[in-house]
């Protein structure tokens, strides 16, 4: 008996992130209409609810209502199971985000290794997709995505090693509680633009949403998929959204962190002030999409491996020099 109330438990956490993280989903992606609506003097969502809120409930159920639509000549298996890989591993990261000290499914040792293994493999569901479409267009849409995004998880791997340098340790916790004194934002601002940019890239963002390019590309690897398997996809591209901004939160941002240890802001809950910190981020990622033109795929891969790569190799070499020359390795 008591082994089932601990499944329950455990279950019970589980639904109690991923709930709020796909409501977070739906809301944001209002936000995002929102604020590209802003930067362009449009209204944007603003009839279905108040202030457009309702619009991101509808458009769900016109997804859960549209028809979904397998090609013939489509690997069907490997069809269905593309999107649902990939929304599954956009959330199941989630699990080693601390929203405050004691507030986290999985406080594990290696919990920077646990996001980068899984954010790793969601580019296999983009390339399942392509592929299993049995259509150029997506096909080639998925090449791209993987090329773009093993080019920019280098750059990003690198810029971690900075901040565990200053840390010494993968604790996702750990590194929060290392920014006390001061936000890592401060002494390693140079990496937070990189990978404020990296993580555009990433996530499939723009400038950098190639993979999905209408305008060469139709949609991309979506191109052959309808309806709430379509839906997936985006559900699995904002939750990843999401986490690089959380992720960016805790590297540089001091995560759940008060920035004034003063009265009142000192009584506001760490996950507060984490979400604020997400949201801040969050918007940053939709005013880029509205002012910032496509890249072209040339000019994506020369920044990722001839300016990022040199540059956050170069800032590796100077923090340990650094951090060793006046005595600042942390001791494990």
């Amino acid at each position: 008996m008591e082994y089932i109330s601990l499944i329950f438990l455990e279950v019970y956490k589980i639904l109690f992130l991923l709930i709020p993280v796909l409501v977070s989903v739906a809301m944001i992606v209002w936000l995002d209409r929102r604020v590209w609506a802003f930067v362009q003097k449009r209204q944007g969502p603003n009839v279905v609810g108040p202030f457009g809120l309702l619009q991101s409930l509808a458009d769900a159920l016109k997804y859960i209502f549209k028809e979904i639509i397998i090609p013939a000549s489509s690997n069907k298996i490997i069809f269905i199971l593309a999107p649902i890989i990939t929304m599954t591993l956009a959330l199941i990261a989630w699990a080693v985000i601390p929203f405050s000290e004691d507030q986290v499914l999985a406080n594990i040792n290696v919990g920077i290794l646990y996001i980068f293994a899984v954010s790793s493999l969601g580019v296999y569901g983009i390339i399942m997709g392509g592929w299993a479409s049995n259509s150029k267009y997506p096909f080639l849409g998925s090449i791209r995505s993987a090329a773009q995004m093993v080019s920019y998880e280098v750059s990003i791997g690198i810029i971690i090693i900075n901040v565990l340098l200053c840390v010494g340790s993968l604790n996702l916790n750990d590194i929060v509680k290392a920014q006390q004194n001061v936000w890592f934002i401060i002494p390693l601002f140079p990496m937070f633009i990189i990978f404020f940019i990296s993580s555009l890239a990433e996530t499939n963002r723009p400038p950098f949403d190639l993979p999905e390019a209408e305008a060469e590309l139709v949609a991309g690897y979506q191109t052959e998929y309808s309806g709430m398997m379509y839906a997936m996809f985006w559900l699995g591209e904002y939750a990843n959204i999401l986490l690089m901004c959380a992720l960016g939160s805790i590297l540089f941002l001091g995560g759940w962190l008060s920035p004034i240890e003063l009265y009142p802001f000192n009584l506001i809950p760490g996950a507060v002030w984490l979400i604020f910190k997400i949201l801040f981020l969050f918007i940053l990622f939709a005013l880029v999409k509205a002012i910032v033109p496509r890249y072209r795929y040339d000019q994506l891969m020369r920044l990722g491996w001839k300016i990022f790569l040199p540059l956050s190799l170069t800032y590796v070499v100077l923090t340990a020099s650094y951090l060793f020359y006046f005595n600042l390795l942390p001791t494990i």
